[in-house]
């Protein structure tokens, strides 16, 4: 018979709620399959830490926020917002599901064109195009979103070498009634900066001005800060019309929808405080079909989320490393997971529970990663039930920015994994080695043999 497990004696306090024969409910039911995929399976095959995606969620997420808006405006595309997670297979799910790509750097936009997608189905945004970007992107036809006039002064300057004309647009940046205001990108819309943008466009006749573009912020919690945005971009659509006899094909708005994670200080879970992709669409579709449009000229709505569509579609698998008890009383946790490869860490309180069954006894735990900085602290305050050494903790929603803005410090990134709408495993990106960081260093002859006493 296997011993059981020692659970010391704890004080704790009863909170309100629903309860059990236990007491308060616990919200930390072990979770050991993901899509049917078991996660212990997962580690032992690709080791732990692990990202694992769930292929289904995904593509169950891009088709919420698709019907939303589609069945309120009758031209909507989304275009995959690639600085979100540009795994391969991650872009391809989407492009499969119909979206387009956009992109902010060269780099981006060249692994859209060798995923397969067509130069006039990217968006090329972002402050930093060189002038082989920009050439490359009138090569192929691309949709160029003007961030600043260098950008358009050196657009207007290539256009007399260019055989093609570049189709673009210019990003609008705008007081919606969030704060701090998202200015640092395009032209203001209050100021005129914006329309001085648009008549240089098009009176000096060198560039085709197709669409307006704006992002007004991250993690947005209010649906009316986008009806204030559609509103704005409509009204200089609009104005261009009537002042330029000119339509705009398009009115991107950019992405900024909020998951279901829960922001630091936040008194309510994320679930229970984020706007719906109802709400957003709501806001935005209302707002332009009642702008004064024609049913002719009616511009295409874009739409670039990310977070919102591959969020909670991501876990990480991690497994605890050791138990401590703090200088102040405190339980620890050390994992093998740290905010190297989980930088929305710092802003989220990530959601966690044991793969394995766990005892109903919980209690509040700082978890900490393997880092040896201060800093590595993956949740300030959790409750957990008891963990040993090498136990497996799944850490929720973390589908976006961290397998793009992870990075090798200490610790080497891990392998990540998705799981298929058959529950089959695959891998997407294999856990690196050390001799991957050697391969790109060089070593000066003179600094290649030592000799220590």
């Amino acid at each position: 018979m296997e011993k059981k497990r020692y659970e010391r004696p704890v004080i704790a306090s009863l909170n309100a709620g629903i309860t059990n024969k236990f007491g308060t409910r616990n919200l930390n039911e072990p979770i050991s399959h993901i899509d049917g995929a078991s996660i212990k399976e997962i580690t032992e095959q690709y080791g732990s830490p692990v990202f694992i995606l769930s292929e289904r969620k995904i593509r169950q997420l891009y088709r919420d926020a698709h019907r939303a808006f589609s069945t309120r405006y009758p031209k909507v595309q989304f275009a995959w917002s690639y600085k979100t997670n540009y795994l391969n297979a991650v872009c391809n799910v989407f492009h499969q599901e119909g979206s387009w790509a956009e992109v902010v750097s060269i780099f981006e936009y060249e692994k859209a064109l060798a995923n397969g997608v067509e130069g006039r189905h990217i968006l090329f945004n972002g402050p930093e195009k060189t002038e082989s970007d920009l050439r490359k992107a009138i090569e192929h036809d691309s949709l160029i979103h003007i961030d600043h006039f260098d950008e358009l002064y050196q657009l207007l300057e290539m256009s007399e070498s260019l055989k093609k004309r570049p189709r673009v647009a210019i990003r609008v940046n705008m007081d919606t009634g969030i704060y701090p205001m998202w200015d640092r990108f395009g032209f203001n819309y209050e100021s005129g900066q914006a329309w001085d943008a648009i008549n240089k466009i098009i009176l000096t006749n060198k560039l085709d001005l197709v669409g307006l573009h704006c992002h007004i912020g991250t993690f947005m919690l209010s649906a009316n800060a986008y009806a204030v945005a559609a509103a704005k971009l409509a009204d200089l659509a609009l104005g261009i019309k009537l002042h330029h006899k000119q339509n705009i094909e398009y009115l991107d708005l950019g992405g900024g929808f909020a998951s279901k994670n829960t922001l630091k200080g936040s008194f309510l879970p994320g679930a229970d405080t984020i706007p719906s992709f109802d709400d957003y669409a709501e806001a935005i579709c209302g707002t332009l079909l009642n702008a004064g449009f024609t049913r002719e000229n009616l511009p295409m709505l874009i739409l670039e989320t990310g977070r919102a569509l591959v969020d909670e579609a991501g876990f990480l698998a991690a497994s605890v490393v050791a138990n401590k008890r703090l200088s102040d009383g405190r339980k620890a946790l050390v994992l093998d997971a740290g905010v190297n490869i989980l930088f929305t860490s710092f802003w989220y309180e990530h959601k966690m529970t044991p793969v394995e069954p766990a005892s109903h006894h919980t209690e509040a735990s700082v978890v900490y990663g393997p880092l040896c900085m201060n800093i590595d602290v993956v949740r300030e305050s959790v409750t957990l039930p008891p963990l040993r050494k090498n136990d497996l903790v799944l850490i929720h929603t973390v589908g976006a920015y961290n397998m793009t803005q992870w990075m090798q410090f200490i610790a080497m990134r891990p392998a990540v994994v998705m799981v298929d709408q058959e529950g089959k495993t695959h891998l997407l990106r294999r856990a690196e080695k050390t001799d991957d960081l050697n391969a790109m260093e060089s070593m000066p002859e003179h600094l290649q043999s030592f000799s220590l006493a």
